[in-house]
């Protein structure tokens, strides 16, 4: 293999290995616990705060599945998590590079096509609307947490927003325009939000620490475009 790789062994042993021959460096983590031959891909896009030129090993971990507190069901997946060269909410400058890396971590490692999920913070939780609707047939699911805008349309897939103290604001605007509902007990549906009343980023802390959604994003599939 090209490029190296770490397996994500626990919440508080996570070795994700730095990959820097792609357009975008990345940390990659592939998964340990998914019982399966191809195991699902979970792409986080960060923050403003983590992108170049911040060090990208403490940037990338700092908040999301890579973080050292996050859910042990992350193990189920092989987690990317690319850096902007920049700061800034631009992830959709690099929507052809995102979708590069992912292809490459399908082919090489076992990514499966059909459960390709994305989630994002902040400004990432933004991109993850933004990249969804650059790129028809890659994802299965959406998860933001805690965005800055509206998506400028409905991106037409599972959606989940773990909602903050930016997004809380615009609550009733999201709800408008991604046809939400309250998560609520039970199975969730397909375009649920969830708000545990936290600011920017205790939302990001407790919405990575919570299972229900990764049992939500490993529920949900579809065929490739």
């Amino acid at each position: 293999m090209g490029a190296a790789v770490a397996r994500i062994r626990s919440v508080t042993e996570t070795a994700a290995q730095l990959v820097t021959s792609e357009r975008l460096p990345y940390l990659l983590a592939v998964a340990t616990d998914s019982g399966a031959a191809v195991a699902p891909v979970l792409c986080f896009l960060h923050g403003l705060d983590e992108g170049a030129p911040a060090e990208p090993r403490e940037a990338l971990t700092r908040h999301g599945p890579l973080r050292s507190d996050s859910s042990p069901l992350a193990a189920q997946f092989i987690v990317v998590a690319p850096q902007l060269p920049e700061q800034g909410d631009v992830w959709h400058r690099y929507a052809a590079a995102v979708h590069d890396i992912m292809k490459q971590v399908q082919t090489r490692y076992g990514g499966d096509p059909e459960r390709t999920f994305l989630t994002g913070f902040s400004f990432g939780g933004n991109g993850v609307f933004d990249l969804a609707l650059a790129q028809p047939g890659l994802w299965a699911a959406l998860w933001s947490v805690d965005p800055t805008r509206v998506p400028r349309r409905d991106p037409g897939l599972p959606v989940w927003l773990s909602s903050g103290a930016i997004s809380r604001r615009l609550q009733a605007v999201f709800d408008a325009a991604l046809r939400l509902e309250p998560a609520g007990p039970g199975s969730p549906g397909d375009r649920v939000y969830t708000d545990e009343g936290m600011d920017h980023v205790g939302t990001a802390t407790l919405a990575y620490q919570d299972e229900r959604i990764y049992r939500w994003l490993l529920s949900r599939q579809h065929p490739p475009a």
